[in-house]
């Protein structure tokens, strides 16, 4: 049997507890379900003892900030008001580290950790929503994305909360399959496991929307007519603005045209029916506004890379 991957979780104080469970189980699990030691793990905080996370919960640590073994894995996880707890010695570790070629990742705010030590200037990074206009004007130059994870850079991100499951869901499928990627879902009874392409569309809407007493009407008239789809214009009548400031709208708080939002907002919805109900392809797609099964089918596969079909298993 191989040596086991090990994961090194850096808690940086005030750190996400949702966000280190949906990390930590899915490994755990693993091991579990194949009966076979492939994954260890270990937590390391800048005092070497203990921290504390947003709840109040303390969890002890293995080690402080020792050079870490040359195939271990780093990702830093923190949460609330992370820019105050970002030190010299946190940073000096992550550098250092990374110079010795460390892969190093960052999970829910812990971006700003990796962008603070300059790790992440024109890289695609994922960010917990709630942090984006303040991460934006920190660190431009960083590319950040409204997705829920990002796997394909040198420094892997996911934006917090169950996203972290889904990061971690995706790395066990690529090391051992989407078999035991599968069952471990199941195993937590998670069943809208999301790819990396998958926006944080809710908690993004819910933001913005009270920001925006315009865009919040014109979001819940597209979540309101899924199943026959209104036109931009009808939508821009309605709210009581032209066509261009309802693109503009769309344009500055959710950085995409309104048909882009819309068709999200219809693949999300075709998604959830397809993996939590025994509805007919035929039928969600008439449900999330496509008349013809085979523009419906098009159109998922080139929004998600896979068939309506194959995702449901049918």
């Amino acid at each position: 049997m191989s040596k086991p991957e090990h994961f090194v979780f850096l808690l940086v104080e005030n750190f996400s507890h949702l966000a280190f469970s949906c990390a930590v189980e899915p490994l755990r699990i693993a091991n579990l379900i194949s009966e076979q030691k492939l994954y260890s793990w270990s937590f390391i905080s800048e005092n070497g003892e203990q921290a504390v996370c947003s709840n109040g919960s303390v969890t002890l640590m293995h080690d402080g900030l020792s050079p870490l073994k040359s195939d271990d894995r780093l990702f830093v996880l923190s949460g609330l008001d992370v820019w105050k707890y970002i030190t010299p010695a946190i940073l000096n570790f992550l550098r250092r580290e990374r110079v010795h070629g460390t892969p190093i990742g960052a999970l829910c705010s812990g971006a700003f950790v990796l962008a603070k030590a300059g790790f992440l200037d024109d890289v695609r990074t994922a960010l917990h929503w709630e942090y984006h206009d303040a991460f934006m004007e920190k660190y431009p130059s960083v590319a950040l994305c409204r997705h829920v994870f990002v796997a394909d850079e040198k420094h892997i991100t996911a934006s917090g909360g169950t996203a972290t499951a889904d990061l971690m869901l995706h790395l066990i499928e690529q090391a051992h399959g989407h078999e035991l990627a599968t069952a471990i879902a199941d195993q937590m009874v998670y069943n809208t496991v999301r790819n990396a392409s998958a926006e944080q569309r809710v908690s993004l809407q819910a933001r913005h929307g009270m920001r925006n007493e315009k865009l919040a009407t014109a979001i819940k008239m597209m979540e309101n007519a899924i199943e026959e789809p209104i036109s931009p214009s009808v939508i821009a009548t309605d709210v009581g603005i032209s066509v261009r400031q309802l693109e503009r709208l769309f344009g500055r708080f959710l950085n995409c045209s309104p048909g882009k939002y819309y068709m999200e907002l219809r693949m999300a919805k075709a998604q959830k029916l397809l993996l939590q109900t025994e509805q007919s392809i035929t039928d969600i797609g008439l449900s999330c506004g496509f008349t013809s099964s085979s523009h419906f089918s098009r159109v998922y596969r080139a929004h998600f890379g896979t068939t309506p079909f194959a995702q449901s298993n049918r």
